[in-house]
């Protein structure tokens, strides 16, 4: 298992802007008073919101004094999920699922794709600094493959042209529409119901 990227650069503090303070205080009163630790990873997605998708070190010891518990207690829960970004990944950030269904149905073409026009290595932003990606494991879209995540949103049924589109809307700093390229509801088949045509009274 590979070590978490951190990054070299790092900003001497952090707080909570005024609307996240109102955020974090209403979270840690879903626990009673000696559970506040439960708040850790609600948290952490607050700073990293605020924070252009990222967690620094100063955002890691802030949310450890805000909630009284040991910094190496969050510094644990951050650098455990994959969810959470030690370093830079830019305003829009993708990750592209290679596991074995996504890769049987084309999910190198879309790494190819990012490599091409976002940048050569994982977690190395574009030239506009506006996009990074990276290879993750399955995100539970396998229905839908291949498929990426950018930031919160799920982009399914790629194919090498809608792959493309996307990742130039990205760099014209546009969120395009998720979903399904194939415009299917969820997981819903691509040609129509096939089975359970007909429902009879019992």
């Amino acid at each position: 298992m590979s070590i978490k990227k951190i990054s070299n650069i790092q900003p001497e503090s952090f707080e909570f802007s005024k609307e996240n303070l109102t955020e974090a205080e209403k979270e840690i009163r879903k626990y009673p008073k000696d559970r506040k630790a439960s708040a850790i990873l609600a948290l952490l997605f607050l700073v990293q919101k605020q924070n252009d998708n990222w967690i620094p070190l100063a955002a890691i010891k802030y949310v450890a004094k805000f909630l009284g518990v040991p910094y190496i207690q969050v510094y644990e829960v951050s650098t455990f999920y994959s969810m959470f970004n030690l370093t830079p990944v830019g305003k829009y950030f993708v990750q592209i699922c290679t596991t074995t269904p996504c890769m049987m149905r084309g999910s190198k073409k879309i790494v190819d794709i990012c490599k091409k026009h976002i940048s050569k290595n994982p977690y190395e932003l574009s030239e506009n600094k506006l996009c990074s990606w990276t290879e993750v494991e399955c995100l539970g879209a396998c229905v839908n493959a291949p498929m990426m995540q950018i930031n919160q949103d799920y982009f399914e049924d790629l194919d090498e042209n809608r792959t493309e589109e996307i990742i130039q809307t990205l760099l014209d700093d546009k969120l395009p529409k998720p979903g399904s390229a194939k415009n299917r509801k969820n997981t819903a088949p691509e040609k129509g119901k096939t089975t359970l045509l007909e429902v009879k009274n019992a």
